[in-house]
């Protein structure tokens, strides 16, 4: 059995290096329906949706969903499903199009520019707390309960280590390992 340390461990130079990501401008558009992570750590292509749209989609995600161990490649990776999508239902995109451009409406009122260059998460949040019961945020968040945390790739971040059904199941694969609680 594999015992997992899950404790999120930061060192100061560590935090100083990543602390300033954030306001940065983390996603960038590249001609050609390319958009692009910082430093160009990941990229992907948009074929349907606006690349601005698809920036500012997965920029949401991460403050939807927020998990500062993740990278951002992963939320573009729940995101990609509703540029295929849109390629295939008309109305979809246009929802999709219509709710990218009021959410940039809002923080362009509220903060003076785009979505992508409100730099404080917090007004970020705030912007998605004014709309949250609309259909646009409803659709984005309900999808990336599956989009995000079905990806194998990000269960070894919180400590899942998959199904267990094809190997016997957990009772002798550590199902009541308490780490977290002290004796």
């Amino acid at each position: 059995m594999r015992t997992l340390d899950k404790r999120t461990k930061v060192t100061r130079r560590g935090f100083l290096k990543t602390a300033g990501a954030g306001t940065a401008g983390i996603i960038a558009v590249v001609n050609g329906g390319i958009v692009m992570g910082a430093g160009g750590a990941w990229a992907m292509e948009v074929k349907h949706l606006r690349p601005g749209s698809m920036a500012t989609l997965v920029q949401m995600a991460r403050d939807i969903y927020p998990h500062d161990h993740l990278a951002d490649k992963y939320y573009a990776q729940a995101m990609i499903g509703y540029d295929a999508s849109a390629g295939d239902d008309a109305d979809l995109k246009a929802m999709l199009e219509a709710g990218v451009d009021f959410v940039d409406a809002t923080a362009s009122a509220r903060h003076g520019g785009g979505y992508l260059s409100v730099a404080w998460e917090e007004d970020r949040v705030a912007i998605l707390k004014s709309m949250e019961d609309s259909h646009f945020f409803q659709k984005i968040r309900g999808g990336l309960v599956t989009g995000l945390y079905n990806q194998p790739e990000v269960w070894a971040k919180f400590g899942y280590e998959g199904a267990s059904a094809e190997q016997g199941g957990y009772i002798s694969r550590g199902f009541d390992d308490i780490d977290w609680l002290e004796a």
